[in-house]
C-alpha cells in the first residue's frame, strides 16, 4: 500500500478540511500536484481537495466550520476554502459532457474513477485520503515511478479536449520525465500541432514560461524544435544549445538566450507571448547588447557605458546572453560594469545653474556628454574635470 508522507498530511489546515468535507454521506480526497510532488519527494505548493460534495454543500460546510469560502470558480465545481488564510482549491468531481478544444461543458459526479478519466496525464490522476492512502484509478503510480509522463486514455481525444495539453505535454516532460517521450502522446502533439492556433497566447505564455525553467527543458525544446513546434510557437530563431548553458531559473532570460537576436524580435515575442512591457523592455536591453557586442573581446569602457544607460541589471543579463552563445566570450567586464554602476547620476541641472550656466536645452546636452565619459571612465568619484570639459565641449 503507498502512503503519502506525514509531512505534508500534517500540513497546518489540511485535516480540518477532510473533518469537513469527508464524513456525513460525502468524500473528499487530495489530488493532482500535490499527491504527485509529495511522492516524488518534491516541494508542494498548492493542494487541490476532490469532493463528491456539490458547490453549495462545500460552502455550507466550510461557513458552518467557521471558514471562509469563496466561490472562486464555482459555475465549473471550484470553492476555495482559507485556514488561517491559506488556501485551499476544493472542486466537485466531474465528468466531461461536450469540450471545444479550449473548454469543456462538465456535469458534476460522484465517482473519483469517472473524475480521474477526464483528467490529463496518469501521474496528475492520483488521489489519497486523510490517511495519505493513494487511489490509483488510471496506473499513475507505475508511470511516476518510471518519471513516464502518458496521456490518460487515447492521446488524440485528451488533446482534443483541450489543445494546451499539447504544451502541458511538453512541460510535464521536462519538469518530471526522464528518457524520451511517450511516442503515442508525441505523435499525437504533432498531428493536432497546427490547433495551437486556437489557444489564447496568454494561455500559451503561461506553459512557456513554466517550461522555460524546468529541468529537462533543454532535451525537450530539442523535440519541440525538431518536430516544428518552437517555429510555430515563437515565430522564428531557436538558441537551444545556447540557452541550455543558462544556470539560471529566469525564464525571461531563457526566452532572451533562445529566442532573441535583433530589436526585431523583441516585438514578434512581445505578440505572440503577450509579453509585459517590463519583460518587452528587457528584452529590448538584451537586443542592444546582442547588437553592440556582437564581436570582438568587450572593453571595460564599453561594458561601463551599456551598464549606465540600460542598467546594472541588463549589463548582467548582456553577460549571461553573450557567454552562453559563445562560451569563450570574456564578459567579466560586463560584470564588473554592473557591480560599479552607481544608482544616479553625479550630474544635474542644479549644479551647472550654480556654476553660472542659465536653465535650457544646454544644460541637457553637457549633462549628457559628462556622463558619458564618466561611464566611459569606470564611474570615478572625482567628476569635476569630466564635468569642466563637457562645459568646454558645449559651447
Amino acid at each position: 500500500m503507498t502512503t503519502l508522507p506525514d509531512s505534508l498530511l500534517n500540513t497546518p489546515g489540511l485535516q480540518r478540511i477532510f473533518q469537513l468535507l469527508d464524513c456525513d454521506g460525502e468524500q473528499a480526497r487530495m489530488v493532482g500536484g500535490a499527491v504527485r510532488n509529495a511522492l516524488l519527494g518534491l516541494p508542494v505548493a498548492d493542494i487541490d481537495i476532490a469532493t463528491t460534495a456539490l458547490p453549495d454543500e462545500v460552502m455550507r460546510r466550510a461557513e458552518k466550520g467557521g471558514l471562509r469560502a469563496l466561490p472562486t470558480g464555482i459555475e465549473h465545481g471550484t470553492v476555495t476554502i482559507l485556514v488561517d488564510h491559506k488556501p485551499f482549491e476544493v472542486t466537485t468531481l466531474r465528468e466531461d459532457i461536450d469540450t471545444d478544444g479550449r473548454r469543456a461543458t462538465v456535469r458534476f459526479g460522484r465517482d473519483f474513477s469517472h473524475d480521474a478519466q477526464r483528467r490529463d496525464f496518469t501521474m496528475n490522476a492520483l488521489y489519497a485520503d486523510a490517511h495519505g492512502v493513494i487511489e490509483d484509478h488510471v496506473g499513475g503510480l507505475a508511470d511516476l515511478a518510471r518519471r513516464h509522463v502518458r496521456f490518460i486514455g487515447d492521446a488524440h481525444q485528451r488533446i482534443r479536449e483541450d489543445y494546451l495539453r499539447i504544451l502541458r505535454l511538453f512541460r510535464f516532460h521536462a519538469a518530471y520525465g526522464e528518457g524520451a517521450l511517450d511516442k503515442e502522446a508525441l505523435h499525437a502533439a504533432i498531428e493536432l500541432r497546427d490547433r495551437l492556433d486556437r489557444l489564447s497566447r496568454e494561455r500559451i505564455r503561461a506553459e512557456m514560461m513554466k517550461l522555460l525553467i524546468a529541468k529537462g527543458v533543454a532535451e525537450t525544446l530539442i523535440v519541440m524544435r525538431d518536430d516544428g513546434f518552437l517555429d510555430h510557437i515563437l515565430g522564428g530563431v531557436s538558441h537551444v544549445e545556447a540557452m541550455a548553458r543558462m544556470s539560471e531559473q529566469d525564464s525571461v532570460l531563457r526566452l532572451g538566450a533562445l529566442a532573441l537576436e535583433t530589436a526585431d524580435d523583441v516585438e514578434r515575442l512581445r505578440e505572440r507571448l503577450r509579453l509585459s512591457n517590463t519583460e518587452a523592455e528587457r528584452l529590448a536591453a538584451m537586443a542592444r547588447a546582442l547588437d553592440h557586442f556582437h564581436k570582438g573581446p568587450i572593453a571595460m569602457p564599453e561594458a561601463c557605458h551599456f551598464a549606465w544607460h540600460n542598467g546594472a541589471d541588463a549589463a548582467r543579463d548582456a553577460a549571461q546572453i553573450l557567454a552562453s552563445r559563445d562560451p569563450s566570450r570574456g564578459t567579466a567586464h560586463l560584470l564588473e560594469a554592473a557591480r560599479l554602476r552607481p544608482t544616479r547620476s553625479p550630474f544635474s541641472g542644479a549644479d551647472l545653474i550654480a556654476r553660472g550656466l542659465t536653465p535650457g536645452p544646454r544644460l541637457g546636452q553637457i549633462i549628457a556628454h559628462a556622463e558619458r565619459e564618466w561611464a566611459l571612465r569606470g564611474f570615478p568619484a572625482e567628476t569635476d574635470a569630466i564635468l569642466a570639459a563637457a562645459m568646454a565641449a558645449s559651447p
